[in-house]
C-alpha cells in the first residue's frame, strides 16, 4: 500500500498555500499540512489578510487547481500551559478549516512529565474544546502531536488511558531522538490512536537548538526503511508528512530539494 505522503509548510514558510499546494502536486504528494504562510504561523489572521473569507479561500483554491489538498491545519495550542492567545488562535483557524473541508487541527501535547496533574489539565482543556465543537457543529476535530511531554509510547499511553478517545499525530523523530524509542516500538504501541505521522532526518551531531542537526532525507540515522515498511503493512492511510523545520532551522536547504532528494533516495 502507498503511503499518503504530505508536506509541511515550515519548509516552505514563505510560501503562500496556492504556492504550497502547487509544490505538493509538483512532487506527486497527496496534500499539505500548514503550519506557516506568507511568513508567519498565525494562520487565522494570514488567511483573513490575503483572502477575506473562508468561503472566498475555498473558491479561490477550486479556480486555481494548485493540485494539492490541505489535509492539516497546525496550530500553536498546548493541552498543558496554553494561553488565552493560543485558544483564540486555535478558534480562528476553525472557519477555515471548515470551507475546506479540513478535518485535523494540531495542537501540541505540552508540559513535561505527563504526571497526574499535567494530564487532567491536558484532559480539561480537550474537555473545553469539545464542548465548543458541539456547541458549534464544527466537523474539524484536534490531534495531539507528541511533541513535548508524551516523547515515549508509556507516557502517551498515559494520556489515553485518561481520554481513551484522543486522536494522535506522532512525531516519529521525537520519539525515537528525545523519547529514545524505535519507532517500531512505539508504533505498536500507539498504533490504533495514530492519525497523522510526521517523519524527518537527523545525524547525532549537535545543532544552534538541538543536540542533532537535521539533514537531507536519507543522509541521517533516523530508520526510516523499517517504519515504512511497518505503515504499509498496516494499511495505514492517514498522511505521512515530511516536517522541513526550515523556518526554526534557516540551515536546512529549500523544502523542493529536500522532496527531491527523498524521492531519489526512496527513502519514503
Amino acid at each position: 500500500m502507498a503511503l499518503v505522503r504530505c508536506l509541511n509548510t515550515l519548509g516552505c514558510p514563505e510560501f503562500s498555500l496556492a504556492e504550497a499546494c502547487a509544490l505538493a502536486a509538483k512532487h506527486g504528494l497527496a496534500g499539505v499540512e500548514v503550519r506557516a504562510l506568507g511568513g508567519t504561523v498565525d494562520l487565522g489572521g494570514y488567511l483573513a489578510a490575503t483572502y477575506g473569507s473562508p468561503e472566498a479561500l475555498a473558491d479561490r483554491l477550486a479556480t486555481e487547481e494548485t493540485g494539492g489538498r490541505v489535509v492539516a491545519f497546525n496550530t500553536s495550542m498546548k493541552l498543558v500551559g496554553w494561553g488565552a492567545a493560543e485558544r483564540e488562535q486555535l478558534i480562528d483557524v476553525v472557519p477555515w478549516a471548515e470551507a475546506l473541508g479540513v478535518r485535523w487541527l494540531r495542537v501540541f501535547d505540552g508540559g513535561r512529565t505527563a504526571d497526574g496533574a499535567e494530564l487532567a489539565q491536558a484532559a480539561e482543556t480537550l474537555r473545553w474544546w469539545r464542548e465548543e465543537r458541539a456547541a458549534h457543529g464544527w466537523r474539524a476535530d484536534v490531534m495531539i502531536e507528541t511533541h513535548d511531554a508524551l516523547t515515549t509510547a508509556a507516557a502517551i499511553r498515559r494520556l489515553l488511558a485518561v481520554v481513551p478517545d484522543a486522536a494522535i499525530l506522532w512525531d516519529a523523530h521525537h520519539t525515537w531522538k528525545k523519547g529514545g524509542e524505535d519507532p517500531l516500538v512505539t508504533w505498536r504501541a500507539i498504533r490504533g490512536h495514530v492519525v497523522h505521522v510526521h517523519v524527518k532526518d537527523s545525524v547525532s551531531v549537535p545543532s544552534a537548538r538541538h543536540s542533532f542537526t537535521y539533514v537531507l532525507p536519507g543522509a541521517g540515522e533516523f530508520p526510516m526503511a523499517p517504519l515504512t515498511a511497518e505503515l504499509r503493512a498496516a494499511e495505514f492511510s492517514g498522511p505521512v508528512s515530511l516536517e522541513w523545520e526550515r523556518l526554526w532551522h534557516p540551515y536546512l536547504p529549500p523544502l523542493d530539494e529536500a522532496l527531491t532528494v527523498a524521492a531519489q533516495r526512496r527513502w519514503w
